[in-house]
């Protein structure tokens, strides 16, 4: 049995993680050409790469098909419930940093924050019989911080694409999606609550709670922590 580590299998942040594992001294490289999705690793033995959607790798861990796995903060708390009982982070990887947050129209002038969302929503449903719709790919953790800060009368669009373009085609009258320059919400007319930060994001790397680790693996674990510290 080896360490298992699975990484994005494509882009920007497959590239960044190898980068970061490279100056570490671990090298990681993909097999072939972009469509294939086997991998290899250099400079620590018993450790196997996994190519994987950033998006399966909370799963994975979760199901302890891989010990070991980089993907985003809002991925594994989006994808997880409880995660903290499933997965550990250990280290933040310092890139694909992004903030989710809580978006209305810019001609909402007196919706500034969750309160005034609030009042604004009852008026809505009010005024047109149906509940204000908040387009998101991100259920649990806005529905989350929506129930803690008071707000309860909306209604969640499901949206795995185009999110802030949804305002403009009126299907959704607010938004909750990542940003990372914020350039995309103000091309769509769209402003930040002052208090509508739901979580900052980054690349993380996560171990597994749930991965059976033999002796061997254990002592790989220990011996690849101590290379990733070292730097």
């Amino acid at each position: 049995m080896t360490l298992k580590l699975g990484v994005p299998s494509k882009g920007r942040l497959m590239e960044k993680t190898f980068d970061w594992f490279a100056k570490r001294g671990v090298t990681l490289s993909r097999s072939g050409s972009d469509r294939e999705y086997a991998g290899a690793v250099s400079g620590i033995d018993n450790v196997s790469l996994v190519l994987l959607s950033a998006g399966e790798i909370p799963r994975e861990l979760a199901a302890g098909r891989i010990h070991l796995g980089v993907t985003g903060t809002d991925l594994v708390q989006e994808k997880l419930a409880r995660w903290e009982q499933q997965v550990e982070e250990l280290w933040p990887l310092g890139f694909g940093q992004a903030d989710l947050i809580l978006a209305v129209p810019n001609f909402w002038v007196d919706v500034d924050t969750l309160d005034d969302l609030d009042a604004a929503s009852a008026a809505f449903r009010a005024a047109h019989g149906y509940r204000l719709r908040i387009a998101t790919k991100y259920h649990r953790l806005v529905r989350d911080f929506l129930r803690d800060a008071g707000v309860a009368d909306y209604a969640l669009v499901d949206s795995q694409g185009a999110t802030e373009g949804t305002v403009k085609n009126e299907t959704a009258e607010a938004i909750a999606d990542i940003t990372s320059t914020g350039e995309t919400l103000r091309a769509n007319h769209l402003k930040i609550l002052d208090d509508g930060l739901i979580l900052r994001s980054q690349a993380t790397l996560w171990r597994s709670r749930t991965a059976q680790m033999e002796a061997e693996d254990k002592t790989t674990f220990l011996h690849l922590q101590d290379l990733l510290s070292a730097s």
